[in-house]
């Protein structure tokens, strides 16, 4: 059964902030009684990121969505929290307030993420990132880690 609901043609019966606070989830009911849910993101304006080839293209919410859960997916218990870890990404590079940042601000914005909820994503994802050749590469950041937590 196919249903097609005209927003204009329902009424608001709830609405809510979803738990990241980046939504508006809103219960509603059409005026044949069926009841449907719609979300509502605030729209930021546009990032364009510039690539280590130089190339630029426009900043991809759900690209980054699907490097993080690729790389540290297996260390969340889940997708919310993969979720959240971009959403806070994402909100860093926000913060710049500037319409470009580079892939290399994107990658050090995740791992200040990940180093606030999960250490072990964090070097997995930073052995991506930063392109470990060695084991005192892994040896260095772990070091680093440990300093931080003192």
């Amino acid at each position: 059964m196919e249903y097609r609901f005209r927003i204009g043609d329902s009424k608001v019966l709830e609405s809510r902030e979803t738990l990241d606070g980046t939504m508006i989830r809103r219960r509603r009911e059409s005026t044949d009684g069926h009841r449907f849910t719609t979300y509502e993101r605030i729209e930021l304006p546009p990032l364009t990121v510039l690539k280590r080839s130089g190339n630029k293209e426009i900043y991809d919410r759900d690209k980054l969505l699907l490097a993080v859960k690729r790389s540290v997916g297996k260390f969340f218990n889940s997708e919310l929290e993969i979720e959240d870890v971009v959403t806070r990404a994402t909100d860093i590079l926000y913060s710049y307030n500037t319409d470009q940042v580079s892939s290399k601000q994107i990658g050090e914005a995740v791992l200040d993420v990940l180093a606030e909820v999960n250490e072990v994503a964090y070097v997995r994802f930073a052995s991506v990132f930063r392109e470990f050749k060695t084991l005192e590469d892994f040896e260095k950041i772990l070091k680093e880690q440990k300093e931080k937590k003192k």
